[in-house]
């Protein structure tokens, strides 16, 4: 079967950008899985992700030496690198690692936002301050990030028109936080915060 040989046209303008763009999207995800594992403070993760992306990117880039008169394989190499950015965030956007900062500056009474978030042990700390049409409140509260999905539509339902931020958090030492369940053979939200 000569169609398959490395030699082949079938072979260099083909499949060898295919799997240059293959390798590329596998080590870029694992890229941004290790930078927001880092940024996280998850120590042990982070490193052996970069190994395994650090191992990929060789043998890609080996691939692109020993082909370089294939221009293909440049733009596979560049598309395999943008779709593994993308996936990244999207797998980590789905494992909703760590804590976030969410802060409210309701638009109308916080009685019933605060009464519902204290119900479900979220830790509050409500604050007086002076916004730039009077007298406000600013509610805060720390909590995992995959909970942020919850919390929207109830602070929505309560005080519609609410103006709120999240922030990413690194560590996290004591507080107020709702128990969760261990779930999974890997459960990421079981690291001790600092």
């Amino acid at each position: 079967m000569e169609y398959f040989t490395i030699d082949s046209f079938a072979f260099t303008w083909i499949i060898m950008p295919f799997l240059i763009f293959l390798a590329r999207i596998a080590d870029q995800t694992i890229g941004s899985l290790r930078i927001i594992f880092m940024s996280k403070g998850y120590k042990y993760i982070a490193p052996v992700l970069g190994f395994f992306e650090v191992i990929i990117w060789l043998v890609a880039v080996t691939q692109i030496i020993k082909h370089v008169d294939n221009p293909v394989s440049y733009v596979a190499y560049g598309l395999g690198f943008a779709t593994g950015t993308f996936i990244g965030m999207k797998v980590e956007e789905k494992l909703s690692i760590g804590k976030i900062l969410l802060r409210i500056i309701p638009k109308m009474e916080t009685k019933n936002l605060i009464e519902y978030m204290h119900s479900e042990n979220h830790g509050l700390t409500i604050l007086d301050a002076k916004g730039s049409h009077g007298d406000v409140k600013v509610i805060m509260s720390i909590m995992d990030r995959k909970d942020i999905k919850e919390i929207i539509p109830i602070i929505n339902k309560f005080n519609p028109h609410a103006f709120y931020t999240v922030e990413d958090i690194r560590s996290v030492r004591e507080g107020v936080f709702p128990h969760k369940k261990r779930r999974g053979f890997l459960w990421i939200g079981s690291r001790k915060s600092k």
